[in-house]
């Protein structure tokens, strides 16, 4: 696992010692390849940051800023060696749970780009976090207008209906799918 590109590309990044399944470099990569020029200047925010890759993915790649929000304290000790690693600027790291951060600490409107990547609901009955995402309106609160939702999920599972979200596209990468979106016109 490394940044892919940017002004830190190639930096090796360290997993934290837990069941937590980092973004793979090449999901990592066509993600940010797909932003372009999006990505420069935006506020992002990355959630159930994990080792942080995505966050730092994007403040190498010219984010203004990226809050990574993880609640596994091994984690974020990862996400501050990583960023101590990569000397990269911008970049806040809380410790919380990323629904209590949505509805108690996000500033509405803020992120221009939000990032994903919950653990996956394998099994029926499981708790399916991408579902509960876009089913919360404290999640398109805190996007800014036109601004991008990011879901990394597992391939083919569904996604809920009527919650407002325009799904712009999805992108197959093994055992990940990277569905985009944007908040629906009223």
């Amino acid at each position: 696992m490394r940044v892919v590109s940017g002004i830190a590309g190639g930096i090796p990044l360290v997993a934290p010692k837990t069941d937590l399944r980092p973004t793979m470099d090449r999901v990592k990569g066509a993600i940010f390849d797909s932003l372009g020029e999006e990505l420069l200047g935006a506020r992002v925010l990355d959630l159930f940051a994990g080792s942080g890759g995505l966050g730092i993915e994007a403040l190498s790649r010219g984010a203004a800023s990226a809050t990574l929000v993880e609640k596994e304290a091994r984690a974020v000790e990862a996400i501050h060696f990583n960023l101590a690693k990569t000397r990269l600027q911008g970049a806040e790291v809380l410790t919380v749970d990323i629904f209590s951060y949505l509805h108690k600490l996000a500033t509405p409107g803020i992120f221009d780009i939000i990032l994903a990547d919950p653990p996956y609901a394998k099994r029926p009955g499981e708790r399916d976090f991408g579902v509960e995402l876009l089913s919360d309106p404290a999640l398109a609160r805190a996007l800014a207008p036109g601004g991008l939702f990011i879901l990394e999920k597992l391939p083919g599972s569904p996604l809920p209906k009527g919650t407002g979200w325009e799904l712009l596209r999805e992108r197959r990468y093994g055992a990940t799918e990277v569905a985009y979106f944007r908040l629906g016109r009223v």
